[in-house]
């Protein structure tokens, strides 16, 4: 590089002259001529006509955007990739694969809250519920039952207020699902093996459920009933495969039937525990 004449550079070179051999900032492309500088040599940069304010641009050429932005790309496939379709988790195909201390790195589940609304109400408050029943042997994942509960809940506070109802999760994600992430970017055949060692690492979790198993159960009084099956029917379009909706005999969430819960209360048989009740048996010490 020769040296070139401190008055051939304008005010706009980020280099003092002094410093002996110096390259100017690089002119963008100009529209009247076919090369990138047009009729300029590359290494110096014409002073600005007087009329114009001399002004420097940082945007850098079209072929270091380019470059930078396939590297981002790159890069960006070594992160964890979404979850693939439902059809990847959705079927029972595998024996249950827990956490423990030998399935270690496992993410937390999306669905952290299992009871909404009035959960400390009296079992006598609410006698009415109804379930999410499955009608299939498959997994629902973490992300899908966080999202019913979500819609079920929005559903009763917008209808009945947020103290008229309590809803229970009664499906919880154990099992952990797998993925063998595999690299889908330009260079990656040198980086990715294949089917060799694919087993695959811990991605999500997933709630394994049979037929004729509760997923979500919802209690509130009589007046509420035809809110809870609207709530429950929403909730339903999270998940998979088919569910059905039942409207329960029984009072509230415990085992007797609402002739059987009146009967053994006025007998002083049961007493209240949180939203169950105790059934106290002909045992025990005798009372004076």
């Amino acid at each position: 590089i020769q040296k070139l004449e401190p008055s051939s550079f304008t005010k706009l070179s980020l280099i003092p002259p002094s410093l002996g051999p110096t390259i100017a900032p690089l002119p963008h492309r100009h529209h009247n001529h076919g090369t990138p500088y047009g009729d300029h040599n590359p290494l110096t940069l014409p002073t600005p006509p007087a009329s114009r304010s001399p002004r420097l641009s940082l945007s850098p050429p079209p072929c270091v955007l380019a470059r930078s932005l396939a590297h981002l790309r790159f890069f960006s496939s070594f992160s964890s990739p979404p979850p693939g379709p439902a059809k990847c988790y959705r079927y029972c195909k595998n024996k249950p694969y827990p956490k423990s201390r030998y399935c270690r790195g496992v993410p937390d589940p999306k669905i952290r809250i299992y009871d909404a609304g009035k959960k400390r109400a009296a079992v006598d408050e609410y006698p009415t519920t109804v379930h999410l029943v499955s009608d299939e042997k498959e997994q629902l994942s973490a992300e899908a039952l966080e999202a019913a509960r979500v819609a079920c809940n929005k559903y009763l506070v917008k209808s009945g207020g947020k103290d008229s109802y309590h809803i229970r999760i009664r499906a919880h994600p154990f099992h952990v699902l797998r993925i063998n992430k595999m690299l889908s970017c330009a260079g990656a055949d040198r980086l990715q093996t294949g089917m060799r060692g694919a087993f695959g690492k811990p991605q999500g979790l997933a709630a394994r459920v049979n037929i004729g198993q509760t997923i979500i159960s919802v209690r509130s009084k009589d007046s509420n009933k035809h809110n809870l099956i609207e709530a429950l029917r929403r909730a339903s379009y999270k998940f998979p495969g088919r569910q059905k909706i039942f409207v329960s005999r029984n009072w509230g969430f415990t085992k007797y039937t609402k002739d059987e819960y009146k009967a053994l209360r006025a007998a002083g048989k049961l007493i209240d525990d949180g939203s169950h009740v105790k059934y106290l048996a002909n045992k025990g010490p005798i009372e004076a």
